[in-house]
């Protein structure tokens, strides 16, 4: 059952207008990830990913992203669109997040501008941010969307959205 999706108001993007299968495209957007005290990554050089009924995805250039935090994660999956996917963990003060970062080593074509960039769950971190906004993390424990108020959903995630 597909839900009713909620208007958007003035200057908000509705998920519902998001197109199936996903696509990728550039992002003027602010977004900075903090944690600690630290500032993992800031840039304004993203790339989101638009997908029917879920909030943008941000990739972040690994430029972008203070490397020494990063380091290889365990695990893999797989996507239809983007092809094989690698985990990142995020140390920071000894504390390990694993697997809150994901990346495609060699996206297929379609998406081949996510080359070199990495994208972040946002709940392990103290503050992730959308233009100076805080985001909410996109519900569900699997998805990686990045809700803020430009945003109309509902979103995929919440219990019965299984099949959206």
């Amino acid at each position: 059952m597909t839900p009713e999706p909620i208007p958007p108001k003035p200057g908000q993007e509705s998920v519902w207008s998001f197109p199936r299968p996903a696509i990728a495209e550039p992002s003027p957007a602010h977004v900075v990830i903090e944690h600690r005290g630290m500032v993992l990554a800031d840039t304004r050089a993203s790339v989101r990913t638009l997908e029917t009924s879920h909030p943008p995805s941000y990739y972040i250039p690994r430029a972008d992203i203070r490397e020494s935090a990063l380091r290889r994660g365990a695990g893999s999956s797989f996507c239809e669109w983007k092809g094989a996917a690698t985990y990142w963990d995020v140390v920071i003060d000894g504390q390990v997040l694993p697997s809150v970062g994901w990346s495609y080593l060699s996206p297929t074509r379609e998406f081949a501008m996510l080359k070199d960039h990495i994208a972040f769950y946002a709940a392990p971190f103290d503050r992730c941010s959308v233009d100076g906004e805080t985001v909410t993390p996109q519900p569900g424990g699997f998805y990686g969307g990045w809700i803020t108020s430009a945003f109309a959903g509902p979103f995929k995630g919440v219990p019965g959205s299984r099949f959206w």
